[in-house]
């Protein structure tokens, strides 16, 4: 299979790309489409066996549900079977952006997009393509990132025609997702709420629309996963990755001679404890603030694996709320 690239950058060329990746959803195929978090691989939601083709060419387990993504609040309700008040409310705060709400779904929902369970998750993305393309379509788009299962999330084109080219007709190439790691997933068939994938969107902001949350404790064990992002090992780049503290370079040569690399096969990520003396080829800095550094993480992670690097060590993050999400990314890479 061919699969063509489409630029959006001009007025007539995003049209043209709207037009184009909404021929494909229609007829069943898939399209690589850009969202303010990540790229997303989108198929018709209503429609099983388009939603069937995303599990095959991302080689992703079946218990793992996928979003299904809107462009109004008329098509989110008619994706559930119940819309709380609070469901208004934090649709009211938080959409359109990077924040799922996970409710009882419709029937018209497939148990594929669900993985078999009585809940969906539903968002309404703030990117302007990706609006435009589920608007021209007129049903909602199922749409996990766009990579094989469990490798490093793409924030560009890029990314993804590096792991999906020839598996699918059309990638869409919308710039640098500005978000950069997915979306902050909510269960608000849960009383009180809980947060079932930390995000961008944190804590702080979800308790002042719901009043109260229940602890995540127990999210990711359920027999029937509610949300993606709850595997253990998940958002991987092919090196080892490794957490790391260090007090200078002789400390962290240290830790990199204990696990048995050779510098030379070795990048690091750093934000605050630069290393000078272990060779400036290897060594990549991110802002100290944490939507900087979500914004570039997973572009560092793509940039490390293709320099060859057998070993990532990234610079352990601040215990503050607004890097909960980077956190819990980098330990599921880490895992």
């Amino acid at each position: 299979m061919n699969t063509e690239i489409l630029s959006t950058h001009t007025k007539e060329l995003f049209q043209l790309a709207v037009q184009r990746a909404a021929q494909l959803l229609r007829a069943g195929e898939l399209v690589a489409l850009p969202t303010e978090t990540v790229y997303g691989l989108a198929a018709n939601a209503l429609d099983e066996g388009a939603v069937a083709k995303i599990f095959q060419v991302k080689g992703r387990p079946s218990h793992n549900p996928i979003i299904v993504h809107v462009a109004s609040g008329e098509m989110a309700r008619s994706c559930a079977a119940e819309w709380p008040e609070v469901a208004e409310q934090f649709a009211r705060s938080f959409w359109p952006g990077p924040m799922t709400l996970v409710l009882p779904r419709a029937k018209k929902i497939p148990n594929i997009v669900t993985a078999g369970g009585e809940t969906a998750g539903i968002r309404w993305p703030s990117h302007p393509f990706m609006q435009a393309v589920i608007r021209e379509c007129g049903f909602p788009l199922a749409a996990p990132s766009a990579n094989l299962s469990n490798q490093i999330s793409p924030t560009n084109a890029g990314h993804v025609h590096s792991q999906l080219r020839g598996k699918i007709p059309l990638i869409v190439d919308g710039g640098q997702s500005q978000v950069g790691i997915e979306s902050t997933v909510v269960d608000l068939a849960a009383r009180p709420p809980r947060i079932l994938r930390p995000g961008m969107i944190h804590e702080e902001s979800i308790v002042a629309v719901a009043g109260k949350i229940q602890s995540p404790a127990g999210a990711g064990t359920a027999t029937t996963l509610r949300s993606p992002g709850l595997l253990k090992k998940h958002y991987s780049p092919k090196a080892r990755l490794m957490i790391a503290c260090w007090r200078d370079d002789a400390d962290l040569a240290a830790q990199i001679k204990n696990w048995n690399c050779k510098i030379e096969h070795v990048q690091i990520v750093a934000h605050t404890k630069i290393p000078v003396g272990l060779g400036a080829a290897n060594v990549s800095v991110i802002p100290h603030d944490a939507e900087a550094f979500a914004r570039a993480l997973y572009a560092e992670l793509h940039r490390c694996d293709a320099a060859g690097a057998q070993l990532i060590v990234v610079e352990t993050l601040p215990d503050r709320p607004e890097w909960t999400g980077i956190a819990d990314r980098l330990k599921r890479a880490a895992a």
